[in-house]
């Protein structure tokens, strides 16, 4: 029996048959890897695996009680997986199914962004692509987000399963011939008002959903767990200035997509739907408008090439600023004209903003210390320290 280490796993393939005929001998092959790899989480590959009888399942679940956990059960097959629910061992260990593989060879990019590729796979599907460093963990649990989200009337695009793809993995939605709000406006730019106006009114609609339970994490949790893994970086007063204001954000319970811009909303009709949604959580709705201002003002003036802004936005630059002034008009019922107004309320979110900012990069740089010291603890002492100083009260 061929086993290796994965991680903090040790990797048990199965192959074959277990059935009354070699259960006894499979059963003590398998105690003798665990036992020579005390330590490690006993993980059963079933990609092999072509049948398993009662005896054969009685061993698996020995060895899931004497790791005092469900063990994983991964890459079964269809009727392999039959099995296990049909005999109720879907609920003693964690089975899951092989993942079906796809290619995008010669389908339509419609996005790219920071985590991966958004392809047309056909008329009525998408895939989003992750890039080979993202774990299958994480692919899984922004499906589930986008599945609990759906449930929840937030207007996202129905998930179906998650996809190997070459080295990769990803994830597969139902969508009809549609296009998202930036290749809209990168082929009609007449149309940025109208995608900026109708933008502010799903936002509008998706912050009144509230938020019971624990299916999304808190964002105000979010920033005061970050807040500890920035202190040691900080004078110890920075540190208490920043503790302040981020247990002074209000407790909203408002959905929040995390990370709202004119690539994560697609056009199907008249409908206007919202993909990429692992970053859900639930708080104050000035955290997905502050995004708008890091997407359409901050990302425009950075120092990066031409080519990978227009990559990042999707739309002509000269757009973001006509893009953003229509969606704060539209959100706050200001008349977009009014340039001051619109002006005021962009001041108000400019700490929420550069909040957002702060800890997107920190995770970027994985609170790494060069980086730390190098890139982002001078600008949070320049910018953002500044800026929470001059904190107003929220107006909404």
């Amino acid at each position: 029996m061929n086993a290796h280490v994965e991680s903090d796993c040790i990797v048990i393939l199965l192959e074959g048959r277990i059935d009354t005929n070699n259960a006894v001998e499979v059963e003590k092959e398998i105690e003798s890897i665990v036992a020579k790899n005390a330590g490690l989480t006993p993980l059963f590959d079933a990609k092999n695996l072509q049948y398993i009888s009662s005896a054969g399942l009685r061993v698996l679940m020995k060895v899931s009680k004497g790791a005092g956990k469900k063990v994983k059960v991964q890459n079964t097959s269809k009727e392999v997986y039959d099995i296990f629910e049909t005999t109720g061992f879907t609920n003693i260990l964690d089975v899951s199914k092989a993942l079906r593989e796809i290619s995008v060879k010669g389908c339509e990019l419609i996005g790219s962004g920071g985590y991966g590729k958004v392809y047309r796979i056909d008329p009525e599907t998408i895939a989003k692509i992750y890039l080979p460093s993202v774990s299958l963990d994480m692919v899984q649990h922004e499906r589930d987000v986008a599945q609990k989200a759906f449930l929840l009337g937030v207007p996202t695009a129905i998930s179906y399963d998650v996809v190997k793809c070459g080295d990769c993995y990803g994830v597969v939605f139902e969508l009809l011939n549609a296009k998202t709000v930036a290749q809209v406006m990168d082929a009609d730019r007449t149309r940025v008002s109208e995608m900026g106006k109708r933008s502010a009114e799903l936002l509008k609609n998706l912050h009144g959903i509230t938020v019971e339970g624990d299916d999304f994490p808190s964002r105000k949790g979010e920033f005061l767990a970050w807040q500890k893994q920035l202190a040691p970086f900080l004078k110890p007063e920075e540190a208490d200035e920043i503790l302040a204001f981020a247990k002074g954000l209000p407790d909203n319970r408002n959905f929040l997509h995390g990370d709202f811009n004119s690539k994560n909303i697609m056009v199907n009709g008249d409908d206007f739907l919202l993909i990429d949604i692992g970053d859900a959580t639930y708080g104050h709705p000035v955290f997905d408008v502050a995004g708008l201002i890091l997407a359409y003002m901050y990302l425009p003036k950075s120092q990066m090439p031409e080519e990978e802004k227009y990559r990042l936005m999707g739309f002509h630059l000269e757009d973001a600023a006509p893009m953003l002034n229509a969606e704060l008009a539209a959100y706050f019922n200001i008349d977009p004209s009014d340039t001051a107004e619109i002006g005021r309320r962009i001041q108000m979110i400019m700490p929420y903003a550069q909040m957002l900012a702060s800890y997107h990069g920190t995770r970027r740089v994985n609170f790494n210390p060069e980086y730390m010291e190098k890139m982002m603890v001078p600008g949070i002492r320049e910018r953002l320290l500044p800026l929470i100083r001059t904190v107003q009260p929220l107006e909404w």
